[in-house]
């Protein structure tokens, strides 16, 4: 979008459009009007015909949009907006979305259940409105001039179109090595682009000035609606909420299959997706070799859900010299750098789940909206006063003080920016407790721009569209709600643990939990360092000098000996920053 009144750069919009080519393999299309353009790579899940093609323009109502994601209650929306008047071309959720912004405007957000990023020109007005789901589930990065903005699917896609300040952002940085390689919105690692924070809207005016407004924030409360219920009634809750929550996400004109890690929440998909009457359900579940003594898959628990619910599994075991062979593939789908070691596995699974299918419920984000990390017992112990710093002990890779001994100096901050963050979102009214705080800042800051963005972005590489039934609004909100008792019990998820028992195998409920490793990468085996000392001897590492030659070497001399205080691979962490730039040729 121009802002000084010229045409936009349609040849930079066609770049980046054909940069999105992996996340919509089925169509392309691109749209310019005035100061204007829009591109748009199009995975067909709902409405296969070219009447769903994007950009989709509303000609009666002067609207063009492009859209990523899924609108699960279109149908319902569609219903609704024909009873006020409203008359359809096609089947697709985009013309919903479309009909919905005439209809009610920006508060047509509040209508929708689902995952979304979308852009929206208004003909008239020269207006664009810019907004993104209330998780955060589909991603949405921008980077603005004096005359200009750009938005995207992808950070790759925006420097594809050239003209994007690659300087690294120091405050990210110190995100990144301090929260998991998490860099919390707006912010990424690059200076020069942005992302729009989750359940936002940015609506834009013709000359580049913009308002923003968040659009919902669940309240961490015990509020008067649930007074009066006991345990039973708040696992019976958790069910019916998750078992629609299912039911939503089973939407598409094309089938819908999961990716089950054998633990409860791939597991309890599984069992209520049966429940339904989904028969031939297809299931994928992938392991690796084992490292170091360390075990690299689960496939016992897969099978054992497979069998009880008679499946279609599949099973995809990667051995270890794979992992570094894969590495690559995974990096260049990164929008940000991401350290997780299951993110080489997203990717490699989703390579197969794609030949066989478009769409996958996924278990993401059980752990975070029902407490189920081991760090959340500690924040429940302490008083609100107590909790940025208790936070910061038991969630942080690092303290502050020791990334003056890693970084070079024009890298680094003078002040606790991470922890400044973590202070200021804490400090907001909201959370009734310690526990509550910090489980609206994991759900609504840390799981955005870790797990979530994974997911997504791994998944999308291949065509495959990942739907998460834990982030509902509406479960998210039921759960923010629960009292953090019921969320501590039997070592975290209790309330969910509960709800397990209806349905599914005990011994599935009462496993020790997983953490999904890929042991090749935690224990830095030979195919993987020599790829982490390739990237830090590169001329380009030296030339960028972000971290202390010192440092660097102290890893590279004992690469497995090195732990944050969560225990990840230090050199890891260190490597994948630079794995990425050099990946995304950012000099």
């Amino acid at each position: 979008m121009r802002f000084d009144g010229g045409r936009p750069d349609v040849a930079a919009v066609e770049r980046m459009t054909d940069r999105l080519a992996a996340r919509g393999p089925d169509g392309r299309g691109m749209w310019s009007q005035g100061a204007v353009a829009l591109g748009h790579r199009r995975l067909k899940i709902i409405d296969l015909s070219e009447r769903g093609a994007q950009p989709m323009t509303d000609a009666q109502n002067g609207l063009t949009g492009v859209f990523n994601g899924c609108i699960y209650n279109y149908q319902e929306l569609r219903r609704k907006l024909e009873g006020l008047g409203h008359r359809f071309f096609s089947t697709s959720d985009t013309e919903v979305l479309l009909k919905a912004y005439r209809q009610w405007g920006t508060g047509c957000v509040e209508h929708l259940f689902g995952m979304f990023a979308f852009a929206i020109a208004e003909h008239d007005t020269g207006r664009l409105v810019l907004a993104r789901d209330r998780l955060g589930i589909k991603p949405l990065y921008l980077t603005e001039g004096a005359d200009r903005l750009r938005f995207a699917s992808t950070l790759p896609a925006l420097l594809a179109g050239g003209g994007v300040d690659t300087s690294l952002d120091p405050v990210a940085v110190h995100q990144y090595l301090s929260w998991h390689a998490t860099v919390a919105a707006p912010r990424t690692v690059l200076a020069g682009v942005r992302k729009l924070p989750p359940a936002t809207v940015r609506v834009v005016e013709r000359d580049g000035r913009y308002q923003e407004h968040r659009y919902w924030q669940p309240s961490y409360t015990r509020r008067s609606a649930y007074a009066g219920m006991d345990a039973a009634d708040w696992r019976d809750a958790v069910l019916d909420a998750l078992r629609t929550a299912v039911r939503r996400r089973m939407v598409a004109d094309v089938p819908v299959g999961v990716l089950l890690s054998g633990g409860l929440d791939s597991s309890l998909i599984v069992a209520l997706l049966a429940e339904e009457g989904q028969t031939d359900l297809s299931t994928f579940s992938v392991g690796f070799e084992s490292e170091n003594g360390e075990e690299g898959d689960e496939f016992s628990y897969s099978d054992l859900v497979a069998k009880r619910f008679a499946t279609d599994h599949h099973q995809l075991m990667i051995p270890s010299d794979r992992v570094s062979t894969g590495l690559d593939g995974a990096v260049e789908a990164m929008s940000e750098p991401m350290v997780s070691h299951d993110t080489v596995a997203f990717h490699m699974l989703s390579e197969q789940v794609a030949k066989e299918l478009t769409v996958v419920q996924s278990g993401q984000g059980a752990d975070e909206i029902l407490a189920g990390y081991h760090w959340y017992p500690a924040m429940a112990a302490v008083e609100r006063e107590q909790e940025p710093e208790t936070y910061a002990d038991v969630y942080f890779d690092r303290p502050h003080a020791d990334l003056a001994r890693m970084l070079q100096p024009h890298m680094l901050v003078g002040h606790d920016a991470s922890g400044d963050f973590v202070r200021a979102h804490m400090a907001v009214d909201g959370a009734e407790t310690a526990l509550d705080a910090a489980l609206r800042l994991d759900v609504h800051v840390m799981m955005v721009d870790d797990p979530v963005k994974r997911v997504d972005n791994m998944t999308m590489a291949w065509g495959l569209e990942a739907r998460v039934p834990f982030l509902d609004h509406e479960l998210v909100e039921l759960a923010a709600a629960c009292p953090p008792e019921l969320k501590l019990a039997q070592g975290g998820k209790g309330v969910l643990k509960d709800a397990g028992r209806q349905v599914l195998p005990r011994e599935v409920v009462d496993r020790p939990k997983g953490y999904f490793p890929v042991p090749a990468i935690r224990h830095m085996a030979g195919p993987v360092l020599e790829r982490v000392r390739e990237a830090l001897s590169a001329p380009e590492a030296r030339q960028r000098g972000v971290f202390r030659e010192p440092y660097v070497a102290e890893l590279l001399a004992a690469p497995d000996a090195h732990r944050t205080k969560r225990g990840a691979n230090a050199l890891w962490q260190v490597a994948l920053l630079e794995i990425w730039l050099q990946t995304h040729g950012i000099r």
